[in-house]
């Protein structure tokens, strides 16, 4: 069993299920970019409610505003009926990730799966923001994986013209304050989506903007919102009578008025220069080290810049990268990748065991990975969820590991063989120290609790 394919499998992946890194050993680069060839895999519902599109969840969110206004409007207020609507959206919510952790647990796509995540925490929505809430789950499928093999430039699209992106960042609500709707409601422009697109989706903070360039793109971007009605595409909608008027100058370039404007402005900023430094510094932190050698994140720039923001390119240079195959692992994982590579290790939840049971384990893998401080689309903040082993590896959350490593063993059926599971799941990557400590565990059980605990597990 080679080095190379634990690391294909552990660092590129989300961490070995049963026969993943043999599979891997043959040719670790080619099973990697093998997983980008044809459609990215789709997460299914665990429930018998299927999960919604950005337009059908548009619908939705227009009902439930109705909805409350009546009761609201009815003259007493009914607490239970306004409690039960708001648990219809939550619900959507927690049944979207269930759908997300299950499919990170089974794929066998699992470097397309973590290319879908790293882009989902660039390109951050978060239910943080109660509104935006039941769209993230849509909004990753939608405007995240489709594009994880086409161009920078096509996802920044998707990803501003979804519906959870325009409520979580507040533009669906922006109005031109010299719009016909802003002369007649006085309301105005809110600024949100045009600072973080420059500071943190594109240019990145050093890119080279001005406080009056995110005015301008926020002008650009007036009147992009929800489709209330049906009338637009996937939930996404403008309205010319609430976009601002007047040519705008971003960044020494000047873009007309109208939805054209707007569209050429994010198309710029997806395909300028300081983007591709970004982009490429952000995917060598991910995928390589914490602080990646200048040489890896110079390799990654240049085939952005020449290839026009192509990301299959991009991921091509990046595995071909001989800093990414370091054998010593260097990123801890994050709570979700931890869990992730449990579960896979472990072939939990099992295929064969009964639905409720499946769906109850998959919820308690939501859980514990809600005690160790990360949960999927929910992080507190634009920037998203911390990329950096520092943020994941403090004594307490170390802790919380090793104890939920614990239970895990605490539930293995007797006759386990731990060491098998360790050589068929690491392989090369175990170290003799793990090994020993397996050897004189007094049970199976503790033999897996230090195998996850184990830093070679912790980190990729």
């Amino acid at each position: 069993m080679s080095l190379e394919g634990a690391i294909a499998a552990h660092r590129f992946g989300l961490g070995a299920r049963a026969g993943e890194i043999a599979a891997a050993n043959r040719a670790p680069r080619e099973w990697l970019m093998g997983q980008l060839d044809g459609p990215t895999d789709q997460p299914q519902s665990l429930t018998d409610q299927p999960l919604q599109s950005g337009s059908d969840l548009v619908a939705a969110m227009v009902e439930y505003q109705k909805q409350r206004k009546a009761l609201r409007q009815a003259g007493s207020v009914d607490k239970d009926q306004i409690k039960a609507l708001n648990k219809a959206r939550v619900q959507i919510y927690i049944n979207e990730m269930a759908a997300r952790f299950a499919h990170g647990f089974t794929t066998d796509k699992p470097f397309a799966e973590h290319l879908v995540w790293f882009w989902s925490n660039h390109f951050t929505v978060s239910s943080a923001n109660g509104r935006a809430a039941p769209f993230v789950g849509a909004f990753e499928r939608e405007a995240i994986r489709p594009h994880i093999y086409g161009t920078f430039e096509e996802m920044a699209q998707a990803v501003v013209h979804h519906p959870a992106m325009l409520l979580y960042l507040d533009n669906a609500e922006s109005i031109g304050p010299n719009s016909p709707a802003g002369v007649r409601s006085r309301k105005g422009l809110n600024e949100n989506l045009g600072r973080e697109l420059m500071e943190l989706y594109t240019l990145g903070v050093d890119g080279g903007y001005t406080q009056a360039d995110v005015i301008a793109l926020a002008k650009l971007l007036t009147g992009w919102s929800l489709d209330r009605d049906g009338r637009g595409d996937n939930g996404f909608r403008f309205y010319p009578f609430r976009h601002e008027p007047g040519e705008f100058v971003l960044r020494g370039k000047s873009y007309p008025s109208g939805y054209a404007g707007g569209v050429a402005a994010v198309s710029d900023l997806a395909r300028d220069p300081a983007t591709a430094r970004h982009i490429a510094r952000k995917l060598a932190i991910h995928f390589i080290a914490d602080d990646p050698p200048a040489t890896s994140v110079a390799r990654l720039e240049k085939t952005f810049n020449d290839t026009g923001g192509n990301l299959k390119a991009l991921t091509q240079t990046l595995v071909d990268d001989p800093a990414a195959w370091s054998a010593a692992p260097g990123k801890m994982r994050t709570p979700v990748q931890y869990v992730t590579a449990t579960f896979r290790l472990m072939n939990l939840p099992r295929p064969s065991e009964q639905p409720d049971n499946w769906q109850k384990q998959v919820r308690g893998a939501m859980g514990a990975t809600r005690i160790m401080g990360e949960f999927p689309l929910a992080a507190p903040a634009p920037k998203g969820w911390p990329d950096v082993s520092e943020a994941w590896s403090g004594p307490d959350a170390v802790l919380d590991r090793i104890e939920w490593a614990r239970q895990i063993g605490s539930r293995l059926p007797s006759g386990f063989d731990a060491a098998a599971v360790a050589e068929m799941g690491l392989g090369p990557l175990v170290q003799p120290t793990t090994k020993n400590a397996m050897a004189q565990a007094a049970t199976p059980g503790e033999a897996v609790a230090l195998l996850l605990s184990s830093p070679e597990f912790q980190r990729r």
